[in-house]
């Protein structure tokens, strides 16, 4: 059984990402689990990690992936790390149900 790399909490979803600042576009890029075992978020974007654009970018791509205002996301921890923790306000069962369907909903090709 996948362990998605959220928790929901009274306030919303906390949810750990790993970035790719300069990574040629702004996207989810799927599921990893790390060595230690720990479910982190690929989140690439174009922009690079200078003065906190790259943090910008990733909270834009998580508030436009779960159609939020961008007050909702926040970064709590990792502002300089590749490991972030973002806190995004709301409905946490419901965002957790949005980021499972973008992430882990069947291929639609066919194959």
């Amino acid at each position: 059984m996948r362990s998605p790399p959220w928790r929901v909490t009274p306030q919303g979803l906390e949810v750990r990402v790993r970035a790719t600042p300069r990574g040629g576009r702004d996207a989810l890029d799927g599921v990893e689990i790390r060595d230690d075992g720990a479910a982190v978020l690929k989140v690439r974007v174009r922009a690079a990690p200078k003065d906190g654009a790259a943090n910008a970018a990733i909270r834009d791509v998580l508030r436009r992936a779960l159609g939020l205002p961008a007050s909702a996301v926040a970064l709590t921890t990792g502002a300089t790390a590749r490991i972030k923790l973002f806190r995004i306000a709301g409905d946490g069962p419901a965002l957790a149900a949005r980021l499972d369907g973008l992430l882990y909903a069947p291929s639609k090709s066919g194959a």
